[in-house]
């Protein structure tokens, strides 16, 4: 089952950060609702698609996620998609830390967190000029 779904959260979020670098028709001004809700899809389906990630590795028994100080029980679900956030928007607390596969997985997921600013203003500045 998890050689089934990896790839499919995989596709999707290579789907999701594949619109911002496809023509867009929709011509607007620099700050929309539209613009708004566009970039808040992204990031969702980015943390949403990461921390299925992160809990598919933990739920065939690979250790990706360590969490520090855990005095509220061993909920993976509840770790692997806050620990995505964290990462996705550089906060990082130290709380949940990476191991193993995880620190990889971190590192491109810190890496598309850094580019999505940058190709969502690129974007609304292209689309802005046609």
């Amino acid at each position: 089952m998890f050689y089934f779904l990896l790839p499919i959260v995989i596709f999707c979020i290579f789907m999701s950060l594949r619109t911002l670098f496809i023509p867009h028709t929709v011509r607007g001004k620099f700050v929309s609702l539209e613009n708004f809700l566009y970039l808040g899809t992204v990031y969702l389906t980015v943390i949403i698609g990461f921390g299925l990630i992160y809990l598919l590795f933990q739920l065939i028994g690979t250790p990706v996620l360590k969490e520090i100080n855990n005095h509220s029980g061993n909920n993976i679900f509840e770790t692997s998609f806050y620990f995505s956030a964290m990462i996705l928007f550089s906060v990082g607390n130290g709380d949940v830390l990476p191991q193993g596969i995880g620190r990889i997985i971190a590192v491109i997921e810190a890496l598309i967190g850094y580019t999505l600013p940058a190709a969502f203003v690129a974007r609304v500045i292209l689309n802005r000029e046609k």
